[in-house]
């Protein structure tokens, strides 16, 4: 993989982690498009590369929270902030359990399954025009509410399924605050995606013989720069009620990929 190809779906995780447009699907397009025609495991050390710049940047944008979060979980009371700290642990149970148990079936999902991401898509677009229509609310996200959201959350590690799109938009569709679910869907996805990269590294499925240092280190700084744009627009998006424009965005893509693979089956 070249520089350019590094530079540009390094920008592509960034962009569409946060946004809600599926980086999953994004990245299976955007290889697609450049022909990247790495082995399995070259590929899997970049992917791994892109998340970690993504996780990073969402330390960096919610770094007080986190700060804040972390003195209270020390103080051992069960207030607010330990109260969040557990939903978001239930929160995770879900993805888990489907990672844990049915890892080679979603495997087998990706891989240039163009015509499923496609159709992904306009499933996410329908999530985000739904969410985009539910009142303005105060509510905090409930412990209930989070498994739920968990749900939404293992549906999304499906290609073409916004992870973004398909919490923000359950949370939303439950009652909750818009800037509370967008807060509560970047930070419960972090603990998720270091535990992914951990198991990634010790499962020895990753090859470091051939790689390209410099193209990963390229992607990197390009995924966590956009990465941190992203995530603070996405903020300010779910706020003013923005997510139709994104479901417009997905439909196109959609139809878009799924004539692609049509037209290339």
């Amino acid at each position: 993989m070249d520089i350019i190809d590094s530079i540009i779906l390094g920008i592509i995780q960034g962009l569409t982690e946060f946004l809600p447009v599926s980086s999953s699907g994004h990245l299976e397009l955007g290889k697609a498009i450049l022909g990247d025609n790495s082995v399995p495991k070259e590929s899997l050390l970049f992917t791994v590369v892109l998340h970690f710049a993504t996780a990073l940047s969402t330390i960096v944008v919610f770094r007080k929270d986190i700060l804040e979060i972390i003195k209270s979980v020390f103080q051992f009371k069960w207030n607010e902030d330990l109260q969040f700290v557990s939903k978001i642990a239930l929160s995770m149970l879900p993805a888990v359990i489907v990672g844990l148990f049915f890892e080679e079936q979603l495997e087998q999902l990706f891989g240039g399954n163009i015509l499923l991401v496609g159709c992904m898509l306009i499933v996410t677009a329908a999530l985000l025009f739904l969410a985009d229509k539910a009142r303005d609310t105060n509510k905090k996200v409930s412990f209930s509410n989070a498994f739920v959201i968990g749900l939404s959350q293992a549906v999304a590690m499906l290609p073409g399924i916004s992870r973004s799109g398909a919490t923000i938009s359950t949370s939303v569709l439950l009652g909750n605050d818009k800037t509370k679910a967008a807060r509560f869907s970047f930070l419960m996805v972090v603990p998720l995606i270091f535990g992914k990269i951990a198991k990634d590294v010790l499962s020895g499925d990753i090859s470091y013989e051939s790689a390209n240092f410099t193209s990963l280190g390229i992607g990197f700084v390009a995924a966590f720069i956009s990465g941190l744009f992203a995530c603070t627009w996405m903020i300010a998006l779910v706020k003013k009620s923005k997510l139709s424009y994104f479901a417009i965005y997905c439909v196109i893509v959609g139809i878009i990929a799924i004539i692609f693979a049509l037209l290339n089956s």
